[in-house]
């Protein structure tokens, strides 16, 4: 399919012919701002955020969900674009607390960073305000639904990245929230925790227990690494400060998991720094456990391995192995059982 021409800000762009006017200018280096759309989720339009000024077009349009054509002309920051973009954050913001000095989001909410870009402290249009409970019953996710803006961005990540559909729009007009059935808990609706929709929602509505009060978005260090829990290799970026890890985002950039995460992925880290956890190696001398090198350690595994082969036969051996390690471990695992050792005594186990 051949591409087509389009101008965007005086920028003339050759875009593939089913590009939307948002993909067209992201090509070009142009940023519209958004609050409902994200690279991972199909477009609907819902927040009106990134109207743009399309030439020959009645009233502005929804940059997400409008579709490019043939010598299309586009402007994206004309002054009633921006008073539209404006109009719009004001009606989000009477409606949502202004407690971004406490708020767990502050520096990473994209409601904060937009009221900041235009300008805005207060919404000229104050109100009746929603005051739901706040909503933190399940050890993952903490729910405040009074900074929740209905973008929908949850509701289709459940769907479209995990699923699973746990969650969806609830009640009628003013009413309207983000609920699972019958607005019960978490737990008794088909969620797995595995976190999409709190790595993806663009306010503070939806952040990770554990984190609370560890610390600003800004204060950490974003660590790309390798989930431990089994062999698919999902990459994780961990959020740490002072060497202590905080929580765990998604890396959408993934080769494996293109930034989906289950919940052990995106819940299951504190065992990092759990006290029991053992961060040398034990060997048994007279009866007791004592440190020892992973030399040590290595070298009298090896060592009582070869005496129980050659005193009892290499079937007195057994190897278990587990869905944590990758493939390539676990073939080396078999290989060593049968290659050296000369026996099939080889199981896995998903719970090692």
């Amino acid at each position: 399919m051949a591409d087509i021409h389009i101008t965007i800000d005086g920028k003339q762009l050759s875009v593939p012919r089913d590009s939307t006017v948002m993909e067209a200018a992201e090509k070009a280096g142009i940023q519209i701002p958004k609050l409902c759309a994200h690279p991972a989720l199909k477009p609907i339009g819902a927040c009106r955020v990134c109207l743009v000024e399309v030439e020959k077009q009645r009233g502005l349009q929804p940059s997400c969900t409008f579709p490019v054509s043939e010598g299309m002309v586009v402007h994206t920051n004309t002054p009633a674009v921006r008073e539209a973009r404006r109009f719009v954050l004001e009606l989000l913001l009477s409606d949502h607390p202004m407690d971004c000095m406490t708020c767990e989001q502050s520096g990473a909410c994209e409601l904060q960073d937009l009221a900041y870009e235009y300008g805005i402290k207060e919404s000229r249009y104050p109100g009746q305000q929603h005051s739901w409970p706040e909503q933190e019953a399940n050890p993952f996710i903490y729910r405040d639904y009074n900074k929740c803006i209905l973008c929908r961005r949850c509701i289709r990540a459940c769907d479209e990245i995990n699923g699973v559909e746990a969650i969806g729009l609830i009640r009628r007009g003013w009413d309207t929230k983000v609920g699972t059935a019958y607005d019960g808990s978490l737990q008794d609706s088909p969620c797995e925790f595995c976190g999409m929709c709190m790595e993806i929602c663009p306010t503070g509505a939806l952040t990770p227990v554990m984190r609370a009060g560890a610390g600003r978005t800004w204060e950490m260090k974003k660590v790309t690494t390798t989930c431990p829990y089994c062999g698919v290799g999902c990459t994780l970026d961990l959020m740490v400060k002072d060497n202590k890890v905080t929580s765990a985002q998604s890396n959408w950039d993934g080769a494996a998991n293109k930034g989906w995460t289950c919940v052990k992925g995106r819940f299951g880290w504190d065992y990092v720094h759990n006290e029991e956890r053992l961060t040398t190696p034990l060997i048994k001398k007279d009866g007791e456990f004592v440190e020892a090198t992973w030399d040590e350690a290595l070298d009298l595994v090896a060592d009582k391995f070869v005496e129980i082969a050659q005193q009892n036969g290499p079937d007195a051996l057994a190897f278990l192995s587990s869905a944590k390690c990758t493939n390539e471990e676990n073939y080396l695992v078999q290989k060593m059982a049968r290659g050296l050792f000369g026996t099939n005594n080889v199981d896995h186990c998903a719970r090692l």
